[in-house]
Parts: structure tokens; sequence; C-alpha cells
């Protein structure tokens, strides 16, 4: 046998028991393997995160268009901008002209 191992033998003999290396085994399993892993509560703590996050990016949305739908219903001014604005109406004197921006891949 060489040396270092076998030195590396004696010292696990003399300072691991059976019980501290099957202790040492199970937290390496609990930790390594099965259902609740470090790495799977890593992963699902970033999921989280990130669906706080649209979330929370749905919920301004929301008040957003809950206060819009509120001034809608009281102010006839607001209601006809909206109207023309995102519906592309228009007077029966008027012209409208709407520009569509072009993706910067077919720019020449």
């Amino acid at each position: 046998m060489n040396a270092r191992l076998s030195s590396t033998l004696a010292w696990m003999r003399r300072f691991l028991s059976p019980v501290t290396l099957a202790c040492l085994l199970v937290i390496g399993y609990i930790v390594f393997s099965g259902e609740n892993t470090v790495f799977r509560s890593i992963d699902y703590d970033r999921t989280i995160d990130s669906l706080r996050a649209e979330l929370d990016a749905n919920r301004d949305t929301m008040l957003y268009y809950r206060d819009l739908n509120r001034r809608l219903a009281s102010d006839r001014e607001l209601m006809e901008q909206v109207v023309r604005e995102q519906y592309g109406m228009k007077r029966a004197s008027e012209d409208v002209y709407i520009f569509n921006e072009i993706p910067p891949s077919i720019e020449e």
C-alpha cells in the first residue's frame, strides 16, 4: 500500500467513527439528492422571485387600466382621446395618418 493512502486510512480510523461517517453520508444524501436538495431550493427561490416581479408588473398594469376605466366612465374628452389614439377613429372632416416603427432588421 502507498504510504499516503495508509496514513489517510489511519487518520480516518482515528477521527471518523462509523456513526460519524453514517451521519455525514445521511447529510450528504439530504443535501445532494432527493426531493428537497439545496440546488432545487435555490432554483425554486429564483423562480419565486421572478414570479413575484411579474406579479408586481401585472399589478401595476391592472391598477393603470382600472384607473383609466374609472376616468373614462366620467370624462368624455379622455374617452374621445383614447378612442382616437388607440382605435384610429376620426372625425368626418379630418385625415388620420398612422406611423408604425420599422423593425431594425428590415431597415437598410
